[in-house]
């Protein structure tokens, strides 16, 4: 396969390259992602600055695009310009900290697979339900298997699928759920503001932990019952019920 590997991380981030060892082993890499970190970006695009790219190496040898933009712009840039040849499969992540829920809403992990979408190729978006992540050897592995199944049968255009892995190892790990996204909102969101040296004030976003449900159906109630959860989502976001119902508006 030929494969395109990104993420919202930044080039150095571990779990873009372990996807690349992993990868490499058997496929064509090639690899675009931003040159620092950019989570939570969601599907934005650079429009009113000029994109630099930079050639880079990492890890003594392993080279790929830096880009100073967002995860979409990485694809743009590596689809129109900078990639040699057209992938068979894109891989966004692997991204520490899960993407599920109304999460998913904000994800540049999500977003990168979702612009990849777009351009009608296979993508997947990787993410583990954790910051301490000690080896991420085990959600490369799957991930790899996965995209060999994506290829062979390819989802509808702008369709993708959201993975996400318990942050335990992979012989604890309870199964694998196809899910849908949960859209309740699960913790409670605050702005503690506070005041920088100069008396100015600021206010920085924090939430209460998280608390899920028993639905195995549910992307995050799987997923915290330690299943990896994989649920396929669509570019396409039209309410079709409430289309149906609006024909009947008098408007």
């Amino acid at each position: 396969m030929k494969v395109f590997l990104t993420n919202d991380d930044g080039i150095h981030a571990p779990g873009l390259w372990a996807l690349y060892r992993r990868f490499r082993e058997e496929h064509s890499v090639q690899v675009v992602a931003p040159d620092r970190e950019r989570s939570a970006v969601s599907h934005g695009i650079t429009l009113h600055t000029p994109l630099r790219t930079a050639r880079i190496t990492v890890n003594g040898g392993w080279e790929g695009y830096g880009v100073d933009g967002k995860p979409a712009d990485c694809i743009k840039l590596g689809m129109t310009l900078l990639l040699k040849e057209k992938p068979d499969v894109v891989v966004a992540g692997i991204n520490p900290g899960a993407n599920v829920g109304i999460s998913i809403n904000y994800s540049g992990t999500v977003a990168a697979a979702r612009e990849a979408a777009l351009f009608g190729l296979p993508a997947i978006a990787v993410s583990i339900n954790g910051y301490d992540i000690e080896d991420y050897g085990d959600a490369a592995a799957f991930t790899e298997r996965l995209a060999r199944r994506i290829v062979e049968t390819p989802p509808p255009f702008g369709t993708i699928l959201n993975v996400n892995l318990p942050n335990i190892p992979m012989k604890k790990v309870r199964g694998v759920k196809i899910t849908r996204q949960g859209i309740d909102r699960l913790s409670k969101e605050y702005y503690e503001k506070r005041i920088d040296p100069r008396n100015r004030a600021y206010h920085w976003l924090g939430s209460d932990a998280r608390i899920f449900g028993e639905d195995l159906s549910v992307d995050g109630d799987a997923l915290c019952h330690d299943y990896i959860t994989i649920t396929p989502l669509q570019c396409d976001i039209t309410d079709y019920r409430m289309l149906a119902q609006m024909k009947a508006w008098d408007v």
